[in-house]
């Protein structure tokens, strides 16, 4: 099953269905184990979208994107906050520059093919968060 980064990022907003007591000031985008799961599952998806060999783990994206759900819950953030957080144009803008930046520093560009096979197989060796993720195939 293939999904885009924004339908997994829509699952994971769409599946925060209990709201929760109001967080103090700060907000999602200074929640750095969300927003670095956030990222490694954007990463994922563009890896597996630009090399063929490679495919997602779609049962392991969706239980690693619940808990990044409870993490949030757990924290206190509403369903209002998370939903207005996941479709911000300017947050969306932040993480592709991240993950942009993330793909340059490991020598892979996602005009590259190769490049994002590559850096996919290392992951997946490494076992990093966006290695598991994914699988060769």
């Amino acid at each position: 099953m293939r999904m885009t980064s924004k339908v997994i990022v829509s699952l994971f907003a769409v599946s925060l269905a209990v709201s929760t007591p109001a967080v103090a000031a700060g907000g999602l985008q200074n929640e750095t184990k969300i927003n670095e799961g956030l990222l490694a599952v954007g990463i994922a998806d563009e890896i597996r979208n630009r090399c063929g060999s490679i495919s997602a783990r779609t049962f392991t994206a969706l239980s690693f994107l619940n808990s990044l759900k409870r993490d949030a819950r757990a924290k206190g953030y509403s369903n209002d906050e998370i939903n207005r957080y996941t479709k911000s144009k300017t947050e969306k803008a932040k993480m592709r520059k991240r993950g942009e930046a993330y793909l340059a520093q490991n020598g892979a560009s996602t005009s590259d093919a190769a490049s994002m096979c590559r850096l996919g197989r290392a992951e997946i060796a490494k076992r990093s968060q966006i290695g598991v993720l994914l699988k060769a195939k």
